[in-house]
This record gives C-alpha cells, sequence and structure tokens, in this order.
C-alpha cells in the first residue's frame, strides 16, 4: 500500500479527528469576536442585580434565566427539573415576586433583581423558612427544595399583601387554611410527598400554632 493511498481506516479516523475539534474551533471563534455565539446569534449584553450584587453578561438571547444563573454564575441550587415550568424546581423571586426561571429569557430581565435560595440565608445565617424546613422536615431527596422555599417564602408576602390565589374567595381571613396553602403551592412538585412538612413549616414561619 502506497504512501498516498486513501484507506477507509483512515477516513474515519480524521473525521473522528475533525467532530472532536470543531467544538474547540467554535468556541475559540466566539470568544475572539466577542460578540457572537458558538451557533452565531449576536450576543447581548444585560444586566442583573442577583442577590444584591451586580452582574454583567454577554449572552445569547436564546439564554434563559434559569440556564444564566446556572451556567454563567454557578448558582446550582436553583435546579433545572422538568424545563418545561411544570415542576417549579425551578422558581427564583424577580422584583420580589416568585416565577419560573426555566420559562424566561435572561434577556428580559435587563436591569431587574433575582433572589435565588443563596441569597435567601447561609449555613451560618440561615433564613426562617430554611430552618423551619429542617426543622418540620420539609424535604427528602432535597432536590425540589430550593424552588420550595423560594416559593413558599413569596407565599407568605403574597398572603400579607392581600394578593389573592385562583382558589381563594375569602381574603378577609387572618389565618390561611392549609387547603390555601396548598393550593398557592400546587406548582412546586414534591415526589418525595413531603406535602405535609412543607405546609408546617410554612404555618410555623407565619406564626401559626401548630396543632
Amino acid at each position: 500500500m502506497s504512501a498516498n493511498e486513501v484507506t477507509r481506516r483512515g477516513i474515519l479516523g480524521s473525521a473522528a479527528a475533525v467532530a472532536a475539534a470543531s467544538p474547540l474551533v467554535g468556541r475559540a471563534v466566539a470568544a475572539e469576536n466577542g460578540s457572537r455565539s458558538e451557533k452565531g446569534s449576536a450576543m447581548i449584553p444585560i444586566e442583573l442585580t442577583v442577590n444584591g450584587r451586580e452582574v454583567h453578561f454577554q449572552l445569547d438571547p436564546r439564554t434563559t434565566l434559569l440556564d444564566a444563573l446556572r451556567e454563567h454564575l454557578r448558582l446550582t441550587g436553583t435546579k433545572k427539573g422538568c424545563d418545561h415550568g411544570q415542576c417549579g424546581a425551578c422558581t427564583v423571586m424577580l422584583n420580589g415576586r416568585r416565577i419560573n426561571s426555566c420559562l424566561t429569557l435572561a434577556v428580559m430581565h435587563d436591569g431587574d433583581s433575582v433572589t435565588t435560595i443563596e441569597g435567601l440565608g447561609s449555613p451560618e445565617a440561615l433564613h426562617p423558612m430554611q430552618r423551619a424546613f429542617i426543622t418540620h422536615d420539609g424535604y427528602q431527596c432535597g432536590y425540589c427544595t430550593p424552588g420550595q422555599i423560594c416559593s413558599a417564602v413569596s407565599v407568605l408576602e403574597e398572603i400579607r399583601a392581600g394578593i389573592p390565589s385562583h382558589a381563594t374567595e375569602d381574603l378577609d381571613r387572618i389565618v390561611p387554611s392549609e387547603a390555601e396553602y396548598r393550593e398557592r403551592m400546587s406548582g412546586n412538585i414534591c415526589r418525595c410527598a413531603a406535602y405535609p412538612n412543607i405546609i408546617a413549616a410554612m404555618r410555623d414561619v407565619a406564626g401559626e400554632t401548630q396543632a
């Protein structure tokens, strides 16, 4: 076989080398021009206040808020569950209101304020809701817990502000019923079924007397 003869093994080896190098080449090109993503989309500057700290990005306009938090800021407490807005694991607080961060694009929130589970408290200074979840065993596997806690904190704020839930008619009650708590938290799924303990934690933080 001559040195110039093409072989099947040689073709496959060359193709594999090109395939392995392509992502690196793409990243290098994107880094060099600094204005386009790996897929050619124009990068957009965005500023957020995350957990009290101003951060600046150059983001692909298709980047979700969830991915901006996890992949760009390494705030991995916010979980990616269903990625379709059905489980609530990605819940964060945007300008004081809870949202599913997987359903919104980061570029839609330029100038906004975001609070994640990392911004609620620290191991040395837990948020009251974090402490209550520990006290009442409001978690098992823990995967949904960051979203549950962010939602629970927001629910108490909504109740204090008199914001109605979809299934609540009597807004003059001082103490919400367990059914109201459950309805307000219905967007957060716990596959370990720790729901009674989650409600107990919320009622504790709300200052209610536990039965």
